[in-house]
């Protein structure tokens, strides 16, 4: 009897010391490198570490986060290798600068030409048949699609007036590579593919005459106004998606409810990014415009013209089967929002 008793209060301790681990909702620990080639101090670097205390935090610690920022582990274009090879977890740059591997990821991660605000790119993504898509194309590199977040059209910046297409013409800027260096080059260009991180010395140094960078704001955060005076606002030729991918190996060992949460997480980042971004772009209008640089609305011919060049060089860039579905994708919802003939 003295044993029996002895048992039952050793298994009654223990169920007692052992209840607090899950009364608390603390389980299984989710542990991600994630590097994003955005700056800090860019309003897209802040919001990068809104999304990384999210998701920390409504995990209640149970994911817990090293970020990288500026690219300073491996550079932008190296990222998803490094996440799908282990020496990182997850990208938090872009798809557009995987297209070496497969055209297709040209249509996930900027579809030049394409849609007009973020919100019609990302209603593609969740009601327009477009995640489906795109996570078959992720899958295939041992990625997982974790989510978008699109900060709207981008603005170039530059050392001379870019008001119309003849403006291109031996225009020599900075590209990221895919799809723009074809349509830029068609429409009589130099496109310099370059690293994100590069393109403020490059300017300054001469090397290239402007750049497509990002929007307004994140290219006020970048310094380029510093350097050269005269931008396009509002934007027309690009609109990249950002995007978190992360290892798919490590993103099938999270528990469900941290998927989920990093799920929900960008679906939030996305709005808050989209948001962001209309206001900080109109700030940062009215405050060039106060500073010197002359911002070129351009007409509806003019983007109209553009947007032509953008859909005939769609077919030649993408030749793959994974390519060809996106672009069905895209062309299906375009035709639906009205877009497209």
């Amino acid at each position: 009897m003295k044993k029996l008793l002895g048992t039952l209060c050793a298994l009654a301790l223990s169920t007692a010391v052992a209840a607090p681990a899950f009364a608390d909702g603390h389980g299984s620990k989710t542990k991600l490198r994630i590097q994003t080639h955005y700056a800090p101090e860019t309003p897209s670097g802040k919001l990068a570490a809104e999304y990384i205390d999210d998701i920390q935090t409504m995990s209640n610690g149970e994911i817990e986060v090293e970020m990288f920022y500026s690219s300073s582990v491996v550079k932008s274009v190296e990222t998803f290798d490094a996440a799908a090879t282990g020496i990182l977890d997850c990208d938090m740059t872009g798809g557009s600068y995987q297209t070496g591997k497969n055209p297709a990821f040209q249509f996930v991660g900027d579809i030049m030409g394409g849609y007009d605000t973020p919100y019609q790119q990302l209603s593609w993504l969740y009601y327009g048949g477009g995640l489906d898509a795109a996570q078959d194309l992720y899958n295939k590199f041992d990625m997982e699609l974790i989510g978008w977040w699109v900060y709207g059209q981008e603005s170039f910046a530059s050392s001379k007036p870019i008001t119309k297409v003849a403006d291109f013409k031996d225009w020599k800027f900075r590209s990221p590579p895919g799809l723009e260096t074809k349509i830029f080059e068609n429409l009589g260009a130099k496109p310099i593919v370059m690293d994100f991180t590069e393109i403020f010395t490059a300017l300054e140094t001469g090397i290239i005459d402007g750049a497509d960078a990002s929007g307004l704001a994140n290219n006020v955060g970048l310094g380029l106004y510093d350097l050269v005076k005269y931008a396009n606002y509002p934007g027309f030729h690009s609109m990249p998606s950002d995007h978190l991918a992360c290892n798919k190996a490590v993103y099938d060992e999270m528990p469900e409810h941290h998927q989920r949460i990093m799920k929900v997480a960008m679906q939030a980042l996305a709005l808050k990014t989209a948001l962001t971004f209309e206001k900080k772009n109109a700030e940062a209008a009215a405050m060039l415009t106060e500073q010197g640089v002359t911002l070129s609305a351009w007409s509806s011919e003019e983007k109209a013209k553009f947007r032509a060049a953008a859909q005939d060089a769609w077919d030649d860039f993408g030749t793959t089967p994974e390519a060809k579905a996106l672009m069905a994708a895209h062309r299906k919802y375009l035709k639906q929002l009205g877009l497209i003939k």
